[in-house]
Formats: C-alpha cells, sequence, structure tokens
C-alpha cells in the first residue's frame, strides 16, 4: 500500500499504530515515521537541533533550492534574521491593499464559461500577488510569467527523487530532465535580479535588496548563490501554499454543497457592493474555518524529513544518530485521537471559541518550532483576498471527475489535472 499509495499508506500505518513510531521498511533504508504530536515537539522543538534539515530525504529538495533558508545549511540562520522583519503579522497586514489590487487584477482576467486548470491560475494569481507585494518592481510581468511554470514544474518532476531519494543523481531517473530545464529557468530569472540590485544598493523594503544588505555571521556578504537559493525559497513559500490549498478546495466545495452554499451566504453578505479588502477579512470568519480545515486535509508541505544527529531514545524507542526521521504533517492530521473523524471535511473543528482544541502539534501546515514557515502570515491574507474575490464574482463548477488521488511531489498536488469553469454571479 505505501508503494501504491505512499501517503494514504503513510497516514494508514500510522492509525494502525496509534501514532507511536514505526520503522519503515522501504527500499535500501528503513526511516522512522513520527506522527504523534508528542514526538513532533520533540523534533521540532524541544530538540531541534538534534533533527535538521539534512540527510537523504533533502536531496531533491537541495538540488532546488541549495543552502536556503528552508533547510540547516551554514547560512540558514543569517538568512532568518534577515528575512523574519518582513513576514510579520504586522508588515504583512501593511500589504494588505496593495495585495488585494494586484488579486483584483488577476480576477478581472479570468474568463467565465471557459475550462482551466485550477492549479495553474491559482499559481498564476498567487504569483503576481506575492511579486508584487514582496520583490516591488524588480521581476517584470513576463519574467513572472515564467517563474510561476518554472518552479511548478520543478516540484512535479522531482516525485521520482523523492520516492528513491537513496539513488545517486549520476543515475537518470523520469523528470530529472524537466528538472533541470525548470531549474535554469529559475536561475535564468533570478540572477540577473541580484546583479541588479547590487549594483543599485537599495535600502527599499523589497526582499532582494535585503538580502544584498544582509551580512553572514563573520560580516561578508551573501554570495550570488546563497542569495539565489533564499530567493527561490522564499517564492516558494509564499506562492505553493496558496496555490496548492486554493487548488484543493475547489473538489472540497464541489463535494460538499452544504459548505459552499453557507461560504457562498457569508461573502456575500458581508462584501455587498464593496471589495474585499482589509476591512473585510476580519469578518469573513467562515471562510477562515474552511480555509484552515483544507489545510488540515491538505497540506501543501506534505514531508518534513530530518536526520537525527545524536543516540537518544523517544516514545520508549531508541533512534541512533544517522537515522531518517519522516515526520508528515498529513499523517498527523488524520490521527484519530485528535481529529475524529478525520477524513471527513469538516470546518467547525476551527470554529471559534471551541473547547476541544486538539494538541498544539497536532496541527502543523506550516511547520513548528524554529523552522515555523514565514510565509504563514501572508497565506491569511493572500488567499481569503483571493477565495473571496472569486466568489463574489463567480461559482465555480468542476469539469474533471474525482476522485483525485495525491502525488507526493515537492508539494501535496493532485494526480489528475483539476479543471474547473465559472459561472457569473446572478444578482
Amino acid at each position: 500500500m505505501v508503494v501504491r499509495a505512499p501517503l494514504e499508506g503513510l497516514a494508514d500505518v500510522a492509525r494502525d499504530a496509534g501514532g507511536e513510531i514505526v520503522r519503515l521498511d522501504v527500499g535500501p533504508f528503513r526511516p522512522y515515521l513520527l506522527s504523534h504530536p508528542d514526538h513532533l515537539q520533540h523534533a521540532l522543538r524541544g530538540d531541534w537541533t538534534s533533527y535538521l534539515r539534512k540527510g537523504m530525504f533533502w536531496k531533491p529538495v537541495e538540488r532546488l533550492l541549495g543552502d536556503s533558508v528552508i533547510a540547516d545549511g551554514p547560512g540558514w540562520a543569517a538568512s532568518r534574521k534577515v528575512l523574519q522583519p518582513l513576514f510579520t503579522a504586522r508588515y504583512v497586514a501593511s500589504l494588505t491593499a496593495d495585495m488585494a489590487a494586484t488579486i483584483d487584477e488577476g480576477l478581472d482576467e479570468l474568463t467565465p464559461g471557459v475550462p482551466f486548470d485550477a492549479m495553474d491560475t491559482m499559481n498564476r494569481i498567487a504569483t503576481r500577488a506575492v511579486i508584487s507585494v514582496l520583490f516591488g518592481d524588480r521581476i517584470s510581468p513576463r519574467e513572472a510569467e515564467v517563474l510561476g511554470p518554472a518552479y511548478t514544474t520543478a516540484n512535479t518532476s522531482m516525485g521520482f527523487r523523492i520516492a528513491l531519494p537513496f539513488v545517486p543523481e549520476r543515475v537518470p531517473l523520469p523528470g530529472d530532465k524537466r528538472f533541470m530545464g525548470a531549474r535554469q529557468v529559475i536561475d535564468d530569472v533570478i540572477y540577473p535580479l541580484i546583479r541588479q540590485a547590487r549594483k543599485e544598493r537599495s535600502d527599499g523594503p523589497d526582499i532582494i535588496s535585503a538580502l544584498v544588505r544582509a551580512r553572514d555571521g563573520e560580516g561578508r556578504e551573501l554570495t550570488d548563490r546563497k542569495l539565489r537559493d533564499d530567493l527561490a525559497s522564499i517564492y516558494g513559500a509564499a506562492t505553493e501554499t496558496t496555490a496548492v490549498a486554493l487548488t484543493w478546495l475547489w473538489p472540497i466545495l464541489h463535494e460538499h454543497p452544504d459548505v459552499a452554499a453557507r461560504l457562498y451566504e457569508e461573502i456575500d453578505e458581508v462584501t455587498g457592493d464593496g471589495p474585499v479588502d482589509a476591512d473585510t477579512l476580519p469578518k469573513l470568519r467562515y471562510l477562515t474555518m474552511v480555509l484552515r480545515e483544507a489545510l488540515r486535509l491538505y497540506p501543501a508541505g506534505w514531508a518534513m524529513p530530518r536526520l537525527v544527529t545524536r543516540t537518544h531514545e523517544l516514545g520508549g524507542v531508541t533512534i541512533k544518530a544517522g537515522s531518517q526521521v519522516l515526520i508528515s504533517p498529513y499523517v498527523t492530521h488524520r490521527l484519530d485521537e485528535f481529529w475524529p473523524d478525520p477524513l471527513t471535511f469538516d470546518p467547525e473543528r476551527f470554529a471559534p471559541g471551541r473547547e476541544d482544541r486538539p494538541h498544539r502539534y497536532a496541527y502543523l501546515p506550516f511547520g513548528a518550532g524554529p523552522h515555523l514557515c514565514l510565509g504563514q502570515h501572508l497565506f491569511h491574507i493572500e488567499a481569503p483576498l483571493l477565495v473571496a474575490g472569486l466568489l463574489k464574482r463567480f461559482r465555480p463548477e468542476l469539469v474533471t471527475e474525482g476522485p483525485f488521488p495525491v502525488q507526493p511531489a515537492g508539494t501535496l498536488r493532485s494526480r489528475k489535472k483539476i479543471e474547473m469553469i465559472l459561472r457569473p454571479v446572478t444578482t
């Protein structure tokens, strides 16, 4: 089962084990599967320096992102320190007006009655919004149009590398050629931006300028390669979660018409004839619940692999130094002990004021601990702006029929293309 349907199989294994630590027998290596929130709290927060983002599982990601803020390379701490102020809740909230305007422009370009690929469209609009507010005018519309698809191709083409992490890079696997081509496109966009930013030495708030001004622990400028890796990571963190989550939202609404009806009603009531803006977002409470539940079932970052650096005991199991550990929000989010009837989509789990909140580490769509995703605040503004703006104008209908099995690539995508069509809202 784990081989035929990896994520569904892992979830079944964890549920059968009641969240206890399981040693997986996958080819020539045997990683430990950690799924219980107590164990995740230990690995991601309590003893996180003994669980590094390194090792066999990280090789496919490192091929794309290198020594970036997303990994535990030598420059991680320096990059995190520079970028943290640019992703605080207050700073991101200050970008709401500009982000709303950019998203509206993207939504205005949608053509009702014409089928389209949901992932491509969500990615295109999210990319435009992120580039506008985080990268300023440094990335042109033409560059944005090629950057989004290239990142998508890189993520989807690393599937075999993720499934077979023990295969050396010198041995070709399906998808390698597409991956290398996409990585080259990313490089062709990012490196010229870095060279131009070094010439300008701007004190502007955009991410590229901030990284050019940054210094490492020894006071040196970051190398071009380090800047490239950080920028590629930031772009992915800021766009992928939103695009992936919103792609899964449309089949969810199709399968749950009662949820869709309540969501439409809230958006119509809250927005009325006015815009979707900063004043609107706090009032869209049910939309917030829907998005959080969508992230529970379909977290974009489905895997958080770690390399254990010291031998110790966890949950009654001795884990030796050098062992590979697999942590998967997709799996933990499906544990019956913490999520009753876990496969059912139920936004009421996140209703304000509920007292039966699960364990803090039972829900981690953005990770946890020192590696908590920098883009989480961006998601909680960008995603509702996009959904509310779209549903204010249209009612979506699926063109392709489910089910839509998950594909454990770089992010959690559907194996089958999710196509939809938009019908204008009639008043």
